[in-house]
């Protein structure tokens, strides 16, 4: 983690694309919020109107293929995941995401885009110090054959995924992720979505991806890899897990200082293990960041006169 105190965009700056399951033009802009505001969606509504909806864990209504948003109204933005990833893998605390359509758009199919844009808003930082969730104990939740879990964790947040596709080509891959904005943009942001050909006629007929293309998605049959310009990484499907476990599990509301771990999982198995630790509230305290402590001088650092000998660390959760 690089900052002690929140931060939000400098300015705005917009994306434009379709929506890989609604098949629909869009377009979203990111831009600033205040202090503890978190992540706001705000959709345009007939007759001038907006609704917001804030990206918690108690705002997904469905996470079947995505991760689904909305409120009593029923939905209101469907997969945000990838946007949610892009800042929160960023260290972006507070911000508003304008959209004029039922979907994030999908892009190129990973969070590269909307690590751009961020770059184009530039970043601020804000007078408030970071707060954090700190898991305190285990959490485990299982689904069928996928298992997944929230532990302790002495630093930042770590993602520990492995999947394992009946499809040969894709197979068992694993990856695991520190999350910093440096990890997050090299290895993480331009891993795809993925899927097989096989499963293209179930999703049509479910009225899901539609707007799929080999554009925006990396997809295999039970042979090869179908798109003529190949993986962006050798184990793109497992890193884009990790990207998806990042947006979902910005849902916490605040920055996870734990490690999660999860086999065969999903956008489901995500949001159930955040849900159970939510639920649990011995399993997790809300924690802020130190200040930044100020220069030290020449004669203090020869001395080694604070921390007994050791140089503080500029930044750091206070978890005493």
């Amino acid at each position: 983690m690089k900052f002690s105190r929140q931060t939000t965009l400098r300015s705005q700056a917009t994306v434009t694309g379709v929506g890989v399951h609604s098949g629909l033009p869009v377009s979203l802009t990111i831009g600033p919020a205040s202090i503890d505001a978190g992540f706001i969606f705000v959709r345009a509504a007939p007759g001038g109107c907006e609704r917001e909806v804030q990206a918690t864990a108690e705002s997904v209504i469905s996470t079947e293929f995505a991760t689904v948003l909305g409120d009593h109204d029923g939905p209101l933005v469907s997969t945000a995941e990838h946007v949610l990833a892009a800042l929160r893998g960023m260290g972006i605390d507070n911000a508003t995401i304008e959209i004029d359509g039922p979907e994030v758009p999908i892009m190129d199919g990973s969070a590269a885009p909307f690590v751009a844009a961020i770059d184009r808003a530039g970043i601020l930082t804000q007078s408030a110090p970071r707060r954090f969730i700190q898991v305190l104990k285990r959490v485990q939740v299982s689904l069928g054959d996928a298992f997944g879990e929230l532990r302790p964790h002495a630093s930042g947040f770590r993602a520990e995924v492995e999947i394992d596709f009946a499809n040969p080509v894709i197979g068992r891959q694993n990856f695991t992720l520190d999350l910093t904005p440096e990890n997050f943009r090299r290895d993480i942001c331009r891993a795809r979505t993925f899927g097989c050909m096989n499963d293209v006629a179930r999703l049509w007929s479910a009225g899901f991806a539609l707007g799929a293309s080999f554009e925006n998605s990396v997809v295999f049959d039970e042979e090869r890899l179908l798109n003529s310009e190949g993986l962006r990484y050798a184990d793109e499907c497992a890193r884009h897990k990790v990207l998806d476990v990042v947006g979902d599990l910005a849902l916490a509301g605040l920055p996870l200082l734990g490690a999660y771990r999860s086999v065969r999982g999903g956008h489901r198995l995500n949001h159930a293990v955040l849900t159970a630790l939510m639920a649990d509230r011995t399993a997790w305290r809300v924690v802020e960041s130190e200040p930044a402590q100020r220069p030290r001088t020449r004669a203090e650092l020869r001395s080694g006169s604070m921390m007994g000998g050791m140089v503080a660390p500029a930044y750091g959760p206070d978890v005493s």
